[in-house]
């Protein structure tokens, strides 16, 4: 099964360059391989041994078959030089030049939190949120409060997947200030769209961190980052109760895909059209951090 995706600064559809595409579907398309996952990879031991790796100067050899095989573009990167990097992780968190991810200025515009592949709902049902056709699950088993779940009715829900080859930073969708955090442990499914349609309500069984984000023109946000397969790590650099910029770093996820999801209140934003186009169609859409997604209602 190939996956596709919007391209949305030319519209193309495009097919998905998997890294370990062909061990992804042997997890979850067999027998062996689904026993394997339960038993071993969506357990923490299984991440943080891959993660202890990727720490390492051993990981080192990787990066440049990594970078070819994903077509990652060098010249984005703060630090250009491959030889600068002390470990896989090192350049797998990399930052980016500020040019290479303008962000949109216009108070109006509620931009991507990072880079990657986005899914938009609208108009939600709060106790069956989309998580591919044919699954779902509920905002209270989510994050784990009836009440808070129930106050997003009706809103819209914005999931942004980064596959490995992405810039795997997160940022501020607007300006304003975090004012409580939470952590929920879980596994460490892969949140590729084939383990999407196998494991039913994936994002509530894996590893979470929640925020809630009272921005400057979109009223309260949650803000959630999940972990996956490989991804021991979810690290926020932000701090409590202190005002932040549009734009401004939230945190980092360290090797491997992983997922961010806003919810937003009813009548707050009015989300950009080709993003529901393609949505309502079952096609992601590559979007940058930094650029607009939707406006202010």
């Amino acid at each position: 099964m190939k996956i596709f995706f919007v391209e949305r600064k030319t519209g193309e559809l495009k097919v998905e360059t998997v890294a370990g595409d062909a061990y992804l579907r042997w997890t979850y398309d067999t027998k062996m391989g689904r026993s394997i996952l339960e038993n071993i990879m969506k357990k923490k031991f299984f991440s943080k041994m891959i993660g202890l790796y990727m720490e390492s100067p051993f990981s080192r050899r990787r990066l440049t078959s990594f970078i070819n095989e994903l077509s990652i573009d060098m010249s984005e990167a703060l630090n250009e030089n491959i030889s600068g990097y002390k470990s896989f992780n090192d350049f797998f968190i990399r930052k980016l030049k500020p040019e290479a991810r303008p962000i949109a200025k216009d108070e109006e515009i509620l931009i991507s939190p990072a880079d990657g592949r986005v899914l938009v709902y609208d108009n939600i049902n709060v106790c069956k949120v989309v998580q591919v056709k044919g699954l779902d699950y509920s905002l209270e088993e989510l994050i784990g409060d009836k009440e808070l779940a129930n106050s997003y009715e009706g809103g819209v829900c914005i999931i942004t997947r980064l596959n490995p080859s992405d810039y795997h930073r997160f940022h501020f969708p607007d300006g304003g200030i975090p004012i409580t955090s939470k952590r929920i442990e879980g596994s460490y499914y892969s949140v590729n769209p084939l383990a999407l349609k196998k494991v039913a309500a994936l994002y509530c069984k894996n590893k979470r961190e929640i925020t809630i984000f009272q921005s400057n023109n979109f009223g309260e946000i949650l803000m959630i980052e999940v972990g996956a397969t490989c991804v021991g790590t979810i690290v926020q650099t932000y701090k409590k109760d202190k005002q932040v910029l549009k734009g401004e770093e939230k945190g980092f996820f360290k090797f491997g895909g992983s997922t961010t999801i806003m919810f937003i209140k009813k009548d707050k934003v009015k989300l950009d059209s080709d993003l529901i186009k393609n949505s309502d169609e079952g096609y992601e859409t590559k979007v940058y951090m930094g650029e607009g997604i939707g406006k202010r209602n």
